[in-house]
């Protein structure tokens, strides 16, 4: 009994201090890759905890050995926007001001109730209060409600810069011009590598970050050809 107790303490010292490492995001916030190596661990864990025949370093090696992969994972993810959509997946607008993307919906094997249930979840309990609302990629259903009168709240902004990154298929998407988000930075002294976070609305105003400085913000209409 005293082995059992003394094993499982060691690997719940390890465990901690491997999950601590891995960062501070809770269950439902993770993405898919954190959360299949979080259920892995958790298997790895239970056996050499559970069997004394197991020696304990044939569990604390695999999970080592993951917490590696997690962090080339979580680093290759920061640094490539192409690793990123490709591990993590890509943010879905399921509604619009149009109504219910049932081809976006079927794409993520969503069902309409599926839907209604997130709606409710945010406080929602009628389509007609949504402007917009996004499948993100943690599972999450994030909305933009309507005001009291059925105009839209605020626009849906699109990200054209992050952390030094340009989002091509958003400023595609958004109908920004590339050569207009270049003049922008260039009047800001700012190339894209320094540009922490850059968001436009098409007919608002842009939200600019630089990752030394405070933030700006202005009319987005040069960000586009109107």
């Amino acid at each position: 009994m005293l082995t059992v107790f003394t094993r499982a303490i060691i690997i719940y010292v390890f465990l901690l201090i491997a999950m601590r490492l891995m960062g501070k995001k809770q269950l439902g916030e993770l993405q898919p890759f954190e959360f299949a190596i979080t259920l892995i661990v958790a298997e790895l864990a239970c056996i050499p905890m559970s069997d004394t025949q197991v020696p304990v370093l044939y569990g604390l090696v695999p999970i080592f050995t993951l917490f590696i992969i997690e962090f080339v994972f979580t680093k290759a993810v920061k640094h490539s926007i192409k690793i990123r959509n490709l591990v993590n997946g890509k943010p879905v607008v399921v509604m619009t001001p149009h109504g219910i993307d049932y081809k976006a919906i079927s794409r993520l094997d969503m069902t309409i109730s599926d839907l209604m249930e997130a709606l409710r979840g945010n406080g929602c309990f009628s389509p007609a209060e949504v402007q917009y609302a996004i499948a993100e990629t943690n599972g999450d259903i994030s909305i933009v409600k309507k005001e009291q009168n059925g105009q839209p709240q605020t626009k849906l902004p699109f990200m054209i810069i992050c952390e030094g990154k340009t989002m091509s298929a958003n400023i595609l998407k958004s109908g920004a011009n590339e050569q207009n988000v270049a003049a922008l930075l260039k009047k800001k002294n700012l190339r894209t590598k320094d540009v922490l976070l850059l968001t436009a609305e098409k007919d608002g105003d842009f939200y600019l970050q630089p990752i030394n400085g405070a933030c700006e913000t202005g009319s987005a209409k040069e960000l586009f050809d109107v």
